[in-house]
């Protein structure tokens, strides 16, 4: 497997649509590289990831010359069992692919999710389906405690991979636990794939300090980069999945994984130093990964107001807050319009407080 991996849940877009001839130019990009692992799900961009992935790549390549993985969500298995069936028929009708490299119980955390899957029979029938030949390898995507993920794996030897947020933000955070949930990982000699690497696109800049101090050790390298770099330096990690959402992106990301480099002694110091500057850091911990825009009933864009938030929060700029919050609902909700409903809540992977966070918004920037 390449050390990146192509993520596929931020695509490009143009006119509010995917864009299907930048994501082709990028699929070629990344194709040409040598690289060739596809991550998406069915619920990504809106449930149309799937659909435009069959465009871009299962249709203008041939089938063993790629890695596609997608999930299966239980929060969207309104018929349980039924549902399960249902989508995973859906998801080979929208990819065309025949068959799944990697398939996923989709963010496995404790309570209700876990104890859906077991409920409706997942592991055993994802086992079915692997005998069947419409599954290669099985595992989940995880957004659980580390207690939940070791008993998981003590009790499901069948599983071969697991996917896990990680990256030097999130190493010590105490409601996604990267370091922990790593350390259990190698306790199963378990390979992992990463996911949010950068945290959103949060980890693509710095404080001045230390984009500096990067920027002396290697001027070329965007800070982005450092990120990617972190995750994939460590021992057990099978692919680093990105989220590209352009070319330059793309571009970036292969000039960091062409001839790959892990950190250095030195370089990890500063990735310390950047570690200790974000305990300082008072913006929402929000990755933009839309789960909760799905079911939202007030189509609030939560994501983007905590952005608008996060502005206010770190920079105290108001002004380009309330602008940019002032556009923003034009087409959407308003963080005060939330009924409090919690179906927000009950998906975020990050386990934010997101009706508490919207309250907190729509003081700042409602009128």
């Amino acid at each position: 497997m390449p050390k990146l991996g192509f993520g596929l849940m931020r695509l490009p877009e143009k006119d509010g649509e995917l864009d299907l001839e930048q994501l082709c130019k990028m699929v070629d990009a990344y194709m040409a590289s040598g690289m060739n692992y596809f991550d998406t799900a069915y619920m990504y961009c809106g449930g149309k990831s799937e659909s435009i992935i069959k465009k871009a790549l299962v249709e203008r390549y041939p089938r063993d010359s790629f890695t596609l993985t997608t999930k299966l969500p239980q929060w969207m298995m309104d018929e349980g069992i039924d549902g399960r069936d249902r989508i995973f028929n859906e998801q080979l009708a929208r990819t065309g692919a025949g068959y799944f490299d990697y398939y996923l119980l989709h963010s496995v955390e404790d309570g209700a999710n876990y104890e859906g899957y077991v409920k409706y029979d997942c592991f055993n029938w994802a086992m079915k389906k692997k005998e069947e030949g419409l599954i290669r390898h099985f595992g989940f995507s995880f957004h659980g405690t580390p207690e939940l993920l070791d008993k998981i794996l003590s009790e499901h030897p069948e599983v071969e991979i697991v996917q896990i947020q990680m990256n030097y933000a999130d190493w010590e955070n105490p409601l996604v636990q990267s370091g922990r949930l790593y350390e259990v990982l190698r306790k199963y000699n378990m390979p992992f794939l990463v996911m949010e690497p950068v945290k959103g696109g949060s980890l693509a800049s710095a404080s001045p300090e230390v984009e500096a101090e990067m920027k002396k050790i290697k001027p070329d390298a965007s800070v982005a980069s450092w990120a990617l770099r972190f995750a994939a330096s460590l021992p057990g990690v099978a692919t680093v999945l990105s989220g590209m959402s352009n070319e330059e992106q793309m571009n970036d990301n292969l000039k960091t994984f062409t001839n790959f480099e892990p950190l250095s002694e030195e370089e990890r110091k500063v990735i310390e130093k950047a570690q200790d500057e974000l305990k300082k850091n008072p913006t929402v911990p929000c990755t933009s990964c839309r789960y909760c825009c799905d079911g939202c009933p007030q189509q609030i864009s939560i994501p983007d107001v905590f952005r608008a938030l996060n502005t206010i929060r770190l920079y105290g700029e108001k002004d380009r807050a309330q602008s940019y919050y002032e556009k923003l609902t034009q087409t959407s909700g308003k963080a005060g319009d939330c009924i409090q409903c919690g179906q927000c809540e009950s998906v975020c992977p990050q386990h934010l407080s997101i009706i508490s966070l919207l309250e907190e918004a729509s003081e700042k920037l409602d009128k």
